[in-house]
């Protein structure tokens, strides 16, 4: 079996910073098996970090579309790019 591994770095944007929107982000990418950070930013959007396998990452991508329940994703920017294996697990920032 083939698996292809990728990243992606992305910007959320909206009321996602004191909603638990990096735990609930954080959490999925640990039972996905994916790797990387999460961690907000001081202009009020999140900043994730993803790699692992390209399945698992859009299934996270469509995760961070809707966040959990008490965020509202207003935009999001999301850059994909080769997998760079230099995350040891998904840290929370």
């Amino acid at each position: 079996m083939n698996t292809e591994l990728a990243s992606f770095h992305a910007y959320i944007y909206g009321r996602v910073q004191g909603v638990f929107f990096r735990s609930y982000i954080a959490g999925y990418a640990r039972e996905l098996g994916l790797f990387g950070y999460a961690r907000n930013l001081s202009n009020g959007s999140v900043e994730v970090m993803a790699e692992g396998e390209n399945e698992h990452l859009v299934k996270l991508v469509e995760l961070i579309k809707d966040g959990p329940v008490a965020a509202r994703v207003d935009d999001y920017k999301i850059e994909w790019s080769n997998y760079t294996d230099k995350f040891l697990e998904f840290h929370i920032f």
